[in-house]
């Protein structure tokens, strides 16, 4: 019987690819559990719509300084310990104090600790990947979705706590099992993983230069991603993924709860359908298109988000079945989006800057995102169907990017051979 190329992928990964993958579970399932329900617990608790909207938007300002710092916070320690202190503070304390949260400034205080995960997120990403095969970059980011895809199977149980113990009881339950969690990964990932040779070369090279210096040298790295279009074009997408997932992240389950009135121990529901739906996708769909070049996916995926947009905002009261419809094709568009975006970050950065040029990239990502969690959140007290309406706007410009970054010549060759393979086209 043959192997699911997948499938040898992961058997196959080694070293610090192999270190980031296989605990990585043990952070998609808890944060994926209680993640549907974080805006209604808040609401519970007493948050109103444009308070939920402006935690977001103060917690992505922090999430500026912090990603301006943390290329050089990672080229200073190390990828390997910057990735286990800061995934200690930013995951494991605000699932803690989320836990314990009885109003506004719980939660408040929550994300903007939460917002040094930006810190571990640049030193994880240069972890997983400097010592990485080019050729097996688009296994990796698959397995890497395919592990959060994971919690599809124990969603159904987060709606069950609900409904036997009520929204607040349940949520406490499930923040505390996440930070448990979060601290093990973190560990594990820390013992199975070394520093990369990249990192060593970074730690000795700034050993004695101060983090206030080093941001001066910014300039030059800036210049090179201002002269890379591709990059410019991937950082433009990267931009509306962010603004729209977050949107979703935030506004969803406020508008299927209160103007869609779908029960909250329903929500399991899309949960679970949503990921079973992307797991299948990266086995079944994703290795028969290998031979197409990547800005058509992008452009399909650009185009499965908008029509999924507006299924949601003309969606009737206990509408369950445009519901799902809009859901599932989320999940499509999300999982063949997502990781040839992902895969397009890490080959168009110059290896050699790679912690400070993604420090560059993010700090670019949040300047633009911020306001939305504050826009968002004033739509959605006008009108709940008023955030979808801006994603739909913002994915048709995505697809926009997509097909102007597929035309782009690139100057690595390699960059465009790997772009064009798919997980059948380059396991082994």
């Amino acid at each position: 019987m043959k192997i699911h190329p997948l499938f040898t992928s992961l058997l196959n990964f080694k070293g610090n690819a192999r270190g980031c993958i296989y605990p990585e579970p043990l952070n998609g399932i808890p944060y994926n559990l209680y993640i549907p329900y974080v805006s209604i617990y808040m609401i519970a608790l007493g948050v109103s719509d444009s308070k939920i909207g402006l935690i977001v938007s103060i917690s992505w300002a922090f999430q500026l300084v912090l990603a301006l710092f943390s290329g050089l916070i990672t080229d200073k320690l190390g990828r390997r310990r910057t990735t286990l202190v800061f995934d200690l503070i930013s995951w494991t304390v605000p699932a803690l104090i989320s836990a314990l949260a009885q109003n506004y400034w719980f939660f408040l205080g929550a994300g903007i600790i939460n917002s040094f995960m930006r810190v571990s997120q640049n030193s994880w990403m240069c972890l997983m990947v400097e010592d990485a095969e080019p050729s097996q970059l688009i296994d990796i980011f698959s397995w890497i979705y395919i592990a959060g895809l994971l919690s599809a199977f124990f969603a159904p149980f987060a709606g069950l706590m609900i409904r036997w113990l009520a929204l607040v009881p349940t949520m406490r339950i499930l923040y505390l099992f996440a930070a448990a969690c979060f601290a093990v990964k973190g560990i594990i990932t820390y013992k199975m993983t070394g520093e990369t040779q990249q990192g060593l070369m970074r730690m000795q090279e700034t050993k004695k230069t101060s983090l206030v210096a080093s941001l001066g040298e910014y300039k030059g790295v800036l210049r090179e991603v201002l002269r890379t279009p591709r990059t410019l074009y991937t950082a433009g997408i990267m931009v509306i993924m962010s603004i729209c997932m977050m949107v979703n992240g935030t506004f969803w389950s406020i508008l299927a709860t209160e103007k869609l009135q779908i029960p909250a121990q329903n929500i399991a529901i899309f949960t679970f359908a949503k990921s079973v739906v992307m797991l299948l996708f990266f086995f079944i769909v994703i290795p028969h298109m290998s031979a197409i070049h990547f800005k058509v996916p992008l452009m399909l995926g650009f185009a499965g988000f908008t029509i999924s947009q507006l299924v949601l905002v003309i969606a009737p009261i206990n509408g369950y079945g445009l519901l799902i419809f809009s859901n599932l094709l989320e999940a499509c568009s999300i999982a063949t989006v997502n990781p040839l975006v992902e895969q397009m970050a890490v080959l168009t950065i110059n290896p050699k800057e790679r912690a400070r040029i993604q420090s560059i990239l993010c700090v670019g990502i949040i300047l633009i995102t911020a306001p939305f969690g504050w826009i968002a959140g004033i739509l959605s007290g006008l009108d709940k169907s008023l955030p979808f309406i801006l994603n739909m706007l913002l994915f048709l410009i995505g697809g926009i990017l997509a097909y102007l970054a597929g035309a782009t010549p690139s100057k690595n060759h390699d960059i465009k051979e790997i772009l064009i393979n798919l997980p059948e086209g380059n396991s082994g």
